[in-house]
């Protein structure tokens, strides 16, 4: 799809939202790209990490394209309607948002269901369904990201916050200037997919399992989560390369 542009940068894959003259609204074309990205990121086991962002420098991702939600008649959205991570799209390795302007109601959930986020100074994030009427249903996850009452600020208002507001109710990661934003998560990146892979899919999915259940069940399957991580080859090698003050060469089996 042209407007999904899929690059790869040695382990990394740069997933760009390239509709940079309708601020990268969501259209039919963007939600069929990011189906065929995630997909093909997913099957690629040369590739440990992914990248999103914006093309431009004005707009991450300005939420739905309205004009084709208002053409279409759109009202109760389908269930597969956005392709969501660790929802609708099983992804085991991580995913970087690159946010380099704003991120507005639809462009704020693919910043929320990315595992860490990298926001240029310049970034705005805004969950304006309340001021047009929509509903944000997919919002749920946040109770686990930041605090209640500053959520419900966000939800009842519309209004947007700053990059550096939103870093401070920690959902971001990284404040940096606007041309930093994409060195920065490829760096993140590149030091991630560094590490075991076989250890960082499984520290990823016991995050994510954690947020579903209490602690003793959320134990007991981290345990079980990593018993194929401490009997894999990567287990011995990574020891074994310290010893021999190598560089470990991670086979992910």
């Amino acid at each position: 799809m042209d407007e999904i542009v899929y690059e790869v940068r040695g382990q990394v894959a740069i997933v760009t939202i390239n509709r940079p003259e309708a601020r990268n609204a969501i259209n039919s074309g963007v939600r069929e790209g990011l189906f065929a990205a995630w997909e093909r990121f997913e099957r690629d086991r040369e590739v440990r990490v992914a990248v999103l962002t914006g093309a431009g420098d004005k707009a991450f991702c300005a939420g739905a394209d309205l004009k084709e939600m208002s053409q279409k008649k759109l009202g109760n959205l389908p269930r597969n309607f956005l392709p969501t991570l660790n929802v609708n799209v099983h992804l085991t390795k991580p995913v970087i948002a690159a946010v380099n302007g704003v991120a507005y109601a639809g462009g704020w959930a693919l910043v929320q269901m990315c595992d860490l986020v990298v926001a240029a100074e310049t970034a705005r994030f805004a969950i304006t369904e309340a001021k047009v009427g929509r509903g944000m249903p997919w919002a749920i996850p946040l109770t686990h990201m930041i605090p209640q009452k500053v959520l419900l600020e966000i939800l009842l208002t519309g209004d947007p916050i700053s990059a550096q507001r939103a870093y401070e109710i920690g959902f971001v990661n990284h404040v940096v200037p606007a041309d930093q934003v994409l060195p920065k998560a490829l760096a993140l990146a590149e030091t991630i997919a560094e590490n075991a892979p076989l250890t960082v899919a499984a520290a990823k999915e016991m995050v994510y399992l954690a947020t579903d259940m209490g602690r003793a069940a959320g134990l007991e399957a981290a345990r079980h989560l990593f018993e194929h991580v401490y009997r894999s080859e990567d287990a011995q090698e990574g020891p074994r390369a310290f010893a021999e003050k190598r560089k470990p060469q991670w086979r992910g089996r």
